[in-house]
C-alpha cells in the first residue's frame, strides 16, 4: 500500500512539475511574442503637439545654418515656454521616424541642443497641405513664377500648422521675453493692422479655416504681405466689427483676443533700425511679450556685433545668452 502511495506521488510530482513547466514555456512566449511585437509610437510632430499648447517656428528655405537671428528667436522661446515644447520645422531635414533620427537632427543645431523642449522636423508642404483648402493652390501654382514664394508660402504654412496643430505660431526674427498669457489672440502690428508674424489659436479653429479659404479666393501672390497681415486683417473685419484700443489696453474680436501693438511692436517698423542703435538707458519693454526684429528690413544691412552695445548685443545676452556665447566663440576663432 505504502509502496503504491509512493508511486502515485511520484507521477503527480512529475505531472505537476511538467504542468507548470509548460505554463512557464507558454508565458515565455507570449512575454517575447510581445516584446518582439511591441512597435514604438512614431516619433513625430503629431505626437509632440498633440495637446495644442506647441510654439511653431518654419523655415520654408532649404538651409540648414539659419543665422544667429533664427537661433536667438527659437532660444529665447524655449526658456520662456519652457513646460512647453518648441518645434521648428525645417525643408531641408530628412523624414524622421524615431527617436533617434531626432537625436541626430538636434546635432546639426548645436546651439539648441541643451534645449529639451526643442524639437525638430521635417517640413512637407504637400502633407500639412492637405485636407485643408490649400492643397489645391498649392497642386496648380508654379514657384518659378511667384515674385514672393518664400513669403506666401510661409504664409500659407503658418495658418496650414496652426489649424493642424494649434498653440502659438512665431516668425523667426521674434525674440519672446515673457509668456502670452492666453489662447486664442491676433496681435495687431499698428492701430489699422494685424499682424501674421505672431498669433495663436486653438487646432481646428474656424477662424484659421476662413484664412485658408481667404488665401485661396483672394490670392495675390505679386504683393508683399497680401496673404499675411493683409489676410488676417481682411478675415479680421469679417469675423467681427473692428476692434478698437482705448489707451494701451488689449481689444477683442468676438471671443479672440486683439493685442494692442506695444505687445510685439514697441518699436514699429520705420524705426527698426533703432534695434541697431546704442541706447543711453536699455528699455525693459514692461508692456510687451515679444519683440519683432523686422528681419525683411534688415536682413541684407546690419548682423548683431557681440560686444557693439546696442539695443540687439543686449537682448541676444539677455534671451539667448546661448546663442550669444556661440557668436563670442566664433569671433575668437575668426
Amino acid at each position: 500500500m505504502l509502496k503504491s502511495l509512493k508511486v502515485s506521488a511520484f507521477i503527480l510530482l512529475v505531472f505537476a512539475v511538467g504542468f507548470l513547466s509548460r505554463i512557464h514555456h507558454e508565458d515565455s512566449k507570449f512575454f517575447l511574442f510581445r516584446k518582439i511585437s511591441f512597435t514604438p509610437l512614431v516619433f513625430s510632430p503629431d505626437n509632440i503637439l498633440s495637446e495644442g499648447n506647441g510654439i511653431i517656428f518654419l523655415e520654408i528655405t532649404d538651409r540648414m545654418d539659419p543665422p544667429a537671428l533664427v537661433l536667438c528667436s527659437i532660444e529665447s522661446a524655449a526658456r520662456v515656454y519652457h513646460d512647453r515644447p518648441v518645434v521648428f520645422f525645417m525643408s531641408g531635414l530628412p523624414d524622421m521616424k524615431s527617436e533617434d533620427d531626432q537625436i541626430q537632427a538636434r546635432k546639426i543645431l548645436p546651439v539648441l541642443s541643451s534645449f529639451e523642449n526643442v524639437y525638430l522636423f521635417p517640413l512637407r508642404m504637400e502633407k500639412l497641405y492637405a485636407d485643408t483648402p490649400l492643397f489645391s493652390w498649392y497642386k496648380k501654382i508654379k514657384p518659378e513664377l511667384e515674385n514672393f514664394w518664400i513669403h506666401v508660402s510661409s504664409d500659407g504654412c503658418r495658418f496650414a500648422s496652426m489649424w493642424k496643430y494649434g498653440g502659438i505660431y512665431m516668425d523667426t526674427d521674434v525674440i519672446s521675453l515673457r509668456p502670452i498669457p492666453h489662447k486664442n489672440f491676433l496681435a495687431a502690428e499698428t492701430l489699422t493692422v494685424c499682424s501674421s508674424s505672431v498669433f495663436g489659436l486653438d487646432d481646428h479653429h474656424n477662424f484659421t479655416w476662413k484664412c485658408m479659404e481667404d488665401f485661396v479666393k483672394n490670392y495675390n501672390g505679386a504683393v508683399w504681405g497680401h496673404q499675411g497681415p493683409g489676410l488676417l486683417t481682411r478675415v479680421m473685419k469679417e469675423w467681427c466689427v473692428a476692434p478698437t484700443f482705448h489707451n494701451t489696453d488689449d481689444a477683442s474680436c468676438g471671443s479672440i483676443l486683439y493685442l494692442h501693438p506695444q505687445r510685439l511692436y514697441p518699436i514699429s517698423y520705420p524705426s527698426w533700425r533703432r534695434y541697431f542703435e546704442v541706447w543711453p538707458k536699455i528699455p525693459t519693454f514692461n508692456d510687451s511679450y515679444s519683440l519683432h526684429l523686422w528681419n525683411y528690413m534688415n536682413k541684407e544691412h546690419m548682423t548683431v556685433v557681440p560686444g557693439s552695445n546696442t539695443l540687439v548685443d543686449h537682448l541676444f545676452q539677455q534671451h539667448c545668452p546661448t546663442t550669444y556665447a556661440s557668436l563670442l566663440t566664433q569671433e575668437s576663432v575668426v
